[in-house]
């Protein structure tokens, strides 16, 4: 009788078990590049922003109005997101850091899925493009983003380092600036739509969603618009005709209370800015981020059509994000790359069968992403992260939450909170603004004897150590044959595998 017992116990475990596993709620993780808070649902453009997907989706889920990224560089932001850990706890601060050579046993959130039996399946760009940072083995299946409507790299591979470049096509600028790089232009170019990148990255998704699953599935899918260059159908640009375009506002004194480390920031690739000015192109420049945006978000509504119309819809958890933000001439800077509002403040969207449709106001990192979904797929474990879980944020909205940190290379470092900025950089210089009564971040506070409880309070939540960078990439060689790094120090070699075609 008791052998019985214990064989019906061992029985309803294994079932409990298996259909725990089968009611696992599926992954849609979707991605976008370089998209600042110039969504309609967020309101950071002064003008009207068509975005109705980013707008549908806001409506199904939760939409965080203060959130950020963890650093304002596409890959020490998708390393720190995809690992759960912070650029000053990996060391992984700029874009010349691979992670996977550095980090060969690094388990980041695909390979997490992978584990735990989910159907792992990817394409686009989720990880930075680059063989260190996207190595094959997480994956059941990935589709890789080729750059095919980039002139510059039709045809070529950017997931190796031996890409050529190709000289100027005919036609460029298409933007009509001269003096800017190829990967600043923008412009209409001549490719059909069904061979635009961002065009395969969805059908790749579309697929994937109108086929047949026997197990849950984690499908991520990273649209590389709004990103450099600017190219997008003809469409997209007549959607913001140059009479209602609004150029962000800005002052030319603006940096006069910065530190010099600020203005450093600020000046990087202002050469770029100062060209599109001096041509009066400044308004063509953000109609064309504009229209990137919306060409995003027509990828994004295809998703979304093909998951609502599939037998998945009723059961996957959607997550929508972007890297980090963009200055387009604010704090008189062109380009990512600073701990100001503009680059670091981002769409940020979460939508689950358990939890209701609403709006957050709490500062959130997208830090936080690894350990929320561990927790709404109910896979558990001792994995470390620096992130903090969002569910008690999507079951109650208002509940208060820490700051958010964001990091930019070794030392430097902004603390948002929901209603004060701090930055303190590496040589222990200051900025505090006060988005109660500056959202601009026009007026820097830190000097002002009345507000150094401020930043004491905010600065307890600075790092306290940062690791040193990590190895650069031209400290491997790599080996395309084998998908293997060898450190040029000491001849170590980490082993991948051939990536999937």
């Amino acid at each position: 009788m008791r052998s019985f017992l214990f064989t019906c116990l061992v029985l309803l475990t294994s079932l409990g078990q298996a259909l725990a596993k089968a009611e696992r709620p599926n992954v849609l993780f979707i991605a976008v590049d370089d998209m600042k808070d110039w969504v309609n649902c967020l309101g950071g453009y002064e003008g009207r922003v068509h975005t109705p997907n980013i707008d549908r989706l806001a409506k199904r889920g939760m939409l965080f109005t203060n959130a950020h990224c963890v650093s304002p560089k596409c890959a020490p932001s998708r390393a720190a997101i995809m690992t759960g850990l912070r650029p000053s706890t990996t060391g992984l601060y700029d874009n010349q850091h691979w992670w996977y050579p550095n980090f060969p046993n690094m388990v980041t959130m695909p390979m997490r899925f992978r584990q735990s039996g989910y159907s792992v399946a990817g394409a686009g760009k989720i990880f930075h493009h680059t063989a260190g940072n996207n190595p094959p083995r997480q994956w059941n299946e990935f589709k890789r983003l080729l750059f095919q409507d980039d002139p510059w790299f039709r045809g070529s591979k950017l997931n190796y380092p031996w890409t050529q470049h190709i000289p100027n096509p005919k036609g460029f600028p298409f933007s009509g600036v001269r003096g800017l790089p190829h990967e600043n232009d923008w412009g209409v170019i001549p490719v059909a739509d069904e061979e635009l990148d961002d065009v395969k990255t969805a059908d790749f998704a579309l697929r994937f969603l109108e086929a047949k699953h026997d197990r849950p599935f984690f499908l991520a899918c990273g649209l590389f618009r709004p990103h450099l260059p600017w190219y997008a159908p003809r469409r997209f640009f007549d959607l913001y005709p140059l009479a209602n375009v609004v150029a962000p506002k800005s002052r030319e004194e603006d940096l006069e209370d910065v530190p010099e480390a600020g203005k450093r920031f600020a000046a990087a690739r202002r050469s770029d800015l100062n060209k599109i000015e001096k041509q009066g192109a400044k308004l063509r420049a953000v109609q064309a981020y504009l229209a990137s945006i919306s060409y995003a978000d027509e990828q994004l509504g295809r998703v979304l059509d093909a998951l609502e119309s599939s037998e998945y819809n009723a059961n996957t958890v959607i997550f929508f994000w972007s890297d980090h933000g963009w200055h387009l001439g604010e704090k008189q800077h062109w380009h990512k790359s600073t701990l100001w509002e503009e680059a670091t403040r981002i769409p940020l969207i979460i939508a689950t069968p358990q939890t209701k449709p609403a709006v957050c106001s709490q500062p959130v990192s997208l830090l936080d992403l690894y350990p929320t979904l561990l927790e709404l797929c109910g896979i558990s474990g001792d994995q470390k992260f620096d992130g903090l879980s969002l569910m008690p944020q999507l079951r109650a909205p208002e509940t208060k939450r820490r700051p958010a940190l964001i990091e930019f290379r070794k030392g430097n470092a902004a603390v948002r909170s929901a209603r004060w900025r701090y930055i303190r950089y590496s040589d222990g210089s200051e900025e505090l603004y006060d988005h109660k009564t500056d959202p601009n971040e026009w007026e820097n506070l830190a000097a002002k004897k009345r507000h150094e409880p401020v930043k004491q309070r905010l600065a307890k939540w600075l790092p306290e150590k940062w690791a040193e960078p990590a190895l650069p990439k031209n400290a491997f060689n790599f080996d395309p044959a084998t998908y293997s790094w060898k450190r040029k120090d000491n001849g170590k070699i980490f082993q991948g595998e051939k990536p999937a075609r």
